[in-house]
């Protein structure tokens, strides 16, 4: 389909934004069109990186001067012309945030519904919406009144005001509460100036100790700095540790003072999870987290956590799987809310279509796997009044099992038949296959792709001499010659959420995959029973800790290798060809950019004038291997570093990274930049330990174009027969295809799975099976 105007085209002229080699191409509006290609072939750099972030930057520009402020700056794609866009509404995989406030019910509104039908029909009434907010507190006292009806500041009018809200009192909605270990906070054997503050940044003479250790100051003399804690007064004791915030004044400067324990829970227990990696160990360290005594989990005050609907407080109906809440909500039958329970009804419907009904609106926000937070994103989109809007999708398929894949693909093609444009980065065959249209970028990854190498219909592709059309129908056989195990992992009365008690062995010395629906309890089983067992390496696809510093040469361990051989070749000291010790840049520190100082204008990075972005020294740039610089050696790509470091440890290191499918990366991209699924692959060929290792991967295909996968199969079985077990959480049929073993978890989601349905091969599952999973590796095998 090739619409003649601009009114039917999103137009994209030159496009280099990465590894994009001047791209032209028309997108259809109105359209589902699905960009395919192999692992880092630019799909993401031509619709996330060119079409999203330029109608989002148009966006932005259109907001007043005082708002772009405090927007983060960014700069118009490398595109010659782009023409032809409508608002981009981008739905990735990015995680909902640490934030301890935000659960599934208020990142869909969903929650903010159901308060409204509470406000409505509960007994005994507590009061408007807000008073069912855990996010609101109660208050009221007397001021000003700002405004009379006639919009006008009446002169010296005082009123009385009460705002109602549902926070509980004492864990201030959070619903945790911390029992925090006081001796873990201070050495009650020392003094104030013997260094008694355990608490990281307190040592003595910092300004966090003179808060409380200074005589005189804000301890304001109540505090003998050379008398031992334990022989403090109830008084003393409770000045230090316990005392509520307290105007004091320190140094000529107001300022309020407050006990270390307060101090602690306030900045460590609060809405946002620490980010510094010694104050995380000291969090862990000094308290233990439980539910709150005084609401009970619930975040509730005593009046919003105990009136009713029909019998069921708000905190009840939270708690809920939302697929049952959704039968509790349309069984209201009080005509006042019907429109109201309507909506409400609809919205978590959309949970179970969208293949999420085993959630609960409780379920913190900051849980969620990447997958389940963009389908999470969707359902704020679903009953949206917006038409021919752009929405952006990155892999929504990822982590749904076939079974769920089908009910996604609906509701891409409903938001479309609304009038919007669809566009979608994928790799499952199914969702190609429903495609309007489908662009595919390679023919390669890196600097081998970046090039359109199809656009047209499906039947086209098919037909095309491309990759991702010579798999699209490409089926690796069922998997009849299976290992003989040599031993069992027991688990017994495994009950980790949704699990039923379940006992189940896993065959050591084989390769395991572990399926079912989505939120059927696979991850409960495998991460509940084997996760802190010596001898089981767990690689999930969650964010690797690091600086912005970190890459993939860093992370592997391969610039240790690399150092050492420029230092070697060149007669110098190994620290010179580190970006982190004596050879980086002064100017950038070894960054190869420049972040600009914290403010009220918030800008993004730009590139180091004095180094050029190479991160060196120039008389470091002077010395070199193979011919590379160790700045041309950041920019190598994994698959070409490899051809040339051909020996020692590096070879090794690097032959891993192909084989987990990374080989596109380059050695010096940012780890920030990495999907999950790339984030896993790299810890697995970083983390792979001696012989015999229990390794669990978490669905290792995530992101794989269909090659890749038969690739990533390959290495599975290469670890299998080098002495390792391998248990697998998956989807992906070619995997489940090629396993020694399946453990089929179900039969449904959330209350209806928690059991083991099948345990066999995969050729057992495909004669005997009567699973959803089988149903589908039947049609797999046969199509």
């Amino acid at each position: 389909m090739h619409p003649a105007d601009s009114h039917d085209v999103i137009r994209v002229r030159g496009a280099r934004v990465n590894n994009l080699r001047d791209v032209d191409v028309d997108i259809p509006k109105r359209r589902l069109t699905v960009f395919s290609g192999v692992s880092g072939s630019g799909k993401s750099s031509l619709v996330f990186g060119t079409v999203a972030a330029e109608s989002q930057r148009l966006i932005n520009e259109t907001y007043s001067a005082f708002l772009q402020s405090f927007m983060p700056v960014t700069s118009r794609p490398e595109v010659e012309e782009l023409d032809g866009l409508s608002a981009a509404i981008v739905v990735d995989q990015e995680r909902l945030g640490a934030n301890a406030r935000s659960t599934v019910g208020t990142a869909t509104d969903a929650y903010a519904l159901l308060r409204i039908l509470f406000s409505r029909l509960s007994e005994p009434h507590v009061g408007p919406s807000s008073a069912f907010s855990f996010n609101l507190a109660s208050a009221s006292g007397s001021g000003r009144v700002v405004v009379d009806k006639g919009g006008k500041p009446p002169k010296g009018e005082a009123a009385t005001f009460e705002f109602i809200g549902g926070m509980c009192p004492v864990c201030e909605g959070l619903g945790t509460r911390a029992a925090i270990d006081e001796d873990a906070v201070v050495d009650r054997g020392k003094s104030l100036n013997e260094g008694a503050i355990l608490v990281p940044g307190y040592g003595v003479g910092t300004w966090g100790w003179k808060m409380y250790g200074d005589e005189g100051a804000a301890a304001d003399g109540k505090l003998d700095m050379d008398k031992t804690l334990a022989d403090y007064s109830e008084r003393e004791w409770h000045w230090l540790m316990h005392q509520e915030p307290t105007k004091v004044k320190f140094a000529g400067i107001n300022l309020t003072y407050e006990g270390l324990v307060v101090r602690i829970r306030r900045t460590l227990f609060g809405d946002k999870e620490p980010k510094q990696k010694h104050m995380i160990e000291f969090k862990e360290r000094v308290a233990t987290t439980g539910p709150c005594s005084a609401c009970g989990g619930t975040r509730l005050n005593e009046a919003a956590r105990t009136a009713t609907v029909h019998g069921t407080t708000i905190s009840e109906c939270t708690a809920m799987q939302v697929s049952d809440l959704a039968g509790w909500v349309r069984a209201i039958d009080d005509t006042s809310v019907q429109p109201l329970v309507a909506n409400l009804a609809a919205m978590l419907d959309a949970f179970t279509e969208i293949g999420l009904g085993y959630l609960s609106l409780d379920r913190e926000a900051g849980t969620l796997s990447g997958g389940e937070a963009q389908r999470v994103k969707m359902i704020r989109q679903l009953g949206s009044a917006l038409t021919d809007v752009t929405y952006v999708f990155d892999e929504p398929t990822v982590g749904l099992h076939p079974h769920d894949i089908r009910r996604m693909i609906a509701l891409l093609t409903s938001l479309r038949d609304k009038g919007n444009t669809i566009l979608v980065v994928e790799h499952k065959p199914d969702v190609i296959e429903a495609a309007d249209h489908v662009i595919d970028i390679g023919p390669g990854a890196g600097s081998d792709g970046g090039t359109i190498t199809f656009e047209g219909d499906v039947a086209g592709l098919r037909g095309s001499d491309t990759v991702t059309g010579h798999y699209l129908d490409h089926r690796m056989p069922l998997r009849e010659e299976v290992r003989t195990p040599t031993g069992s992992i027991e688990i017994r009365g495994a009950s980790t959420h949704n699990l039923q008690d379940v006992d189940v062995d896993l065959p050591t010395g084989v390769l395991v995959a572990v399926t079912g629906v989505a939120g059927s309890g696979k991850s409960s089983l495998v991460h509940g029973s084997l996760g802190g067992r010596e001898d089981v390496l767990i690689v999930d696809q969650s964010a690797i800790r690091g600086s912005r510093r970190s890459n993939p040469a860093t992370y592997s361990g391969l610039l240790d290798p690399i150092r050492t051989a420029f230092a070697k070749e060149n007669g110098v000291s190994a620290s010179l060809f580190s970006p982190n010790s004596e050879g980086a840049c002064p100017a950038c520190n070894g960054q190869g950019v420049i972040y600009p100082e914290q403010g009220m204008l918030v800008g993004g990075p730009s590139r180091c004038e004095t180094c050029g972005g190479q991160r060196f020294r120039d008389d470091v740039l002077e010395h070199t291997l193979h011919g590379l610089t160790i700045a041309d050696v950041f920019e190598l790509s994994i698959a070409r570093a490899a051809e040339v470091f051909s020996t020692g440890k590096a070879r090794g290191i690097l032959a891993r990274l192909v084989d987990v499918g990374l080989g596109y990366l380059r050695l010096g991209q940012p780890l920030t930049t990495l999907s999950g699924g790339e984030r896993q692959r790299l810890k697995l060929a970083a983390q792979l330990g001696g012989k015999g290792t229990t390794i669990v991967l978490d669905e290792p295909t995530a992101g794989l174009h269909l090659a890749d996968t038969e690739r990533l199969v390959g290495m599975l079985h290469t670890l299998v027969d080098q002495g390792h077990s391998l248990v697998v959480i998956e989807h992906n049929l070619a995997v489940v295809a090629n396993a020694d073993w399946v453990v089929d978890i179900g039969p449904g989601a959330g209350h209806e799975g928690g059991r083991v349905v099948f345990q066999g091969t995969p050729a057992q599952m495909v004669a005997d099976g009567d699973t959803l999973t089988a149903e589908h590796l039947r049609e797999w095998v046969a199509s």
